[in-house]
């Protein structure tokens, strides 16, 4: 009588085990006959079925007796199918007893996941062509993030971008908007993503659009579970740019010039990083920031002096002026290439250097030409200055010595008496 006393004390406690085994909202089921209970407030839950490795997939048995294959369900059915491993997930379930028939693994249990959410990060309403975004993603079970790693591993959502079109349910098929991938979210602390398994997905976004407006669509691409999330967004022209200007010669450095649009950007946030790569795989990174005041920026990047084709690439960082915003932009790869110099460059350089020294020769001789030239004619002009002064020295003295002897004849003259 006492141990059916215990037993009936003990019998509540055990019809809720199940759920006391799993306290995160998540329910596990490891009856015999692999039945559990959807309770008729859920309005979304996922099976999680572990099941022989080499078995086939189970079937799902409606409480009313109706049956659900891998390959035959209904729309608002889902069916992840994986070796060992079904992912069924179902919107708005049947309330009462369903039950997984097959060969389901003794050593694992069915986990029943409900009211699962996606959870998606805002876009900006102001996007930039060709920029880079963080973007992430949250998977939560009664508004708590889901950590459940075996279901977490095979989720595969994406991003597709649309164009935007207006009363697109009037459209024919043909006309409507072709989709445009644009990145796959993962968890895996790798990249943008922070923390692996945390049940945050991230991807790093590339904006490789035309300018316009777009519908954006996030599902999960695998048939995990029946989710999307639409946003419209605007794509802005790019608000900067980046130009090369290749060093002329061996000896000059290259340039990377990087301009923000006029009122676009913030003054002094612009920051470059610039890798180059030679042909020999070598790779040499430059980096530069903007001064405070400075709406554009200059990186120099080393010449590789050897002939042979470079790349270069790299990542620009600046603030939108008007949100706030850090802004990243990836640059994608670029070449150029530095000839060889070849022996017949070589031998009209030295052309052209023996003929710019024989011209400097010949200038030099004509400058000192016109030198002994001037030279000459000023002699030449001293000269005849010097004859000149001595012809009228000479001039000045005979003159001078005839009037003389004039005057003293003429005083003779008066001076002789008459007879």
């Amino acid at each position: 009588m006492k141990r059916l006393g215990l037993l009936l004390l003990l019998w509540p406690l055990l019809l809720l085990w199940p759920q006391l085994l799993w306290a995160d909202d998540s329910t596990v089921m490891s009856w015999l006959d692999n039945r559990f209970r959807v309770d008729p407030t859920v309005q979304q839950v996922s099976f999680m079925v572990k099941r022989d490795q080499k078995s086939n997939a189970v079937v799902l048995v409606r409480p009313d007796g109706q049956k659900y294959y891998a390959w035959r369900h209904p729309d608002n059915v889902s069916w992840y199918e994986a070796p060992g491993m079904d992912i069924i997930s179902i919107e708005n379930p049947m309330a009462g007893p369903w039950q997984a028939v097959g060969k389901v693994s003794p050593k694992n249990q069915i986990v029943v996941l409900s009211d699962l959410k996606l959870e998606v990060d805002k876009l900006p309403a102001r996007l930039y062509q060709s920029e880079t975004i963080k973007f992430s993603a949250r998977l939560t079970q009664n508004g708590k993030p889901l950590q459940l790693r075996d279901f977490l591993d095979r989720i595969n959502l994406t991003v597709v971008f649309y164009e935007y079109i207006e009363n697109l349910d009037g459209l024919p098929k043909e006309a409507l908007p072709m989709p445009i991938p644009m990145g796959t979210f993962a968890d895996d602390g790798l990249g943008f993503d922070e923390v692996a398994g945390d049940g945050v997905f991230t991807v790093a976004l590339p904006v490789e659009l035309q300018p316009g407006k777009y519908t954006v669509k996030v599902s999960s691409g695998n048939g995990i579970f029946l989710r999307t999330v639409e946003q419209e967004v605007l794509v802005y022209p790019p608000p900067i740019s980046a130009s090369f200007i290749q060093g002329r010669g061996q000896s000059e450095a290259h340039q990377v010039v990087v301009a923000g649009e006029e009122g676009a950007l913030k003054a002094g946030s612009l920051a470059a990083h610039i890798e180059q790569v030679s042909f020999e795989g070598e790779t040499t990174i430059s980096q530069q920031a903007a001064l405070p005041d400075e709406e554009m920026l200059t990186v120099w990047l080393p010449n590789g002096k050897l002939a042979g084709r470079y790349t270069w690439s790299g990542w620009l960082y600046a603030t939108d002026r008007f949100s706030n915003r850090e802004l990243i932009f990836q640059l994608p790869d670029s070449h150029f290439a530095i000839q060889a110099e070849l022996q017949l460059d070589r031998n009209l350089a030295a052309f052209r250097e023996q003929q710019e020294a024989k011209e400097r020769q010949a200038e030099l001789e004509r400058l000192a030409a016109e030198r002994q030239a001037a030279r000459t004619k000023a002699m030449k002009i001293i000269a005849l200055a010097n004859v000149l002064v001595i012809v009228l020295v000479v001039v000045g003295v005979v003159l001078w010595r005839k009037r003389k002897v004039k005057k003293t004849i003429e005083s003779a003259e008066l001076s002789v008496p008459e007879s």
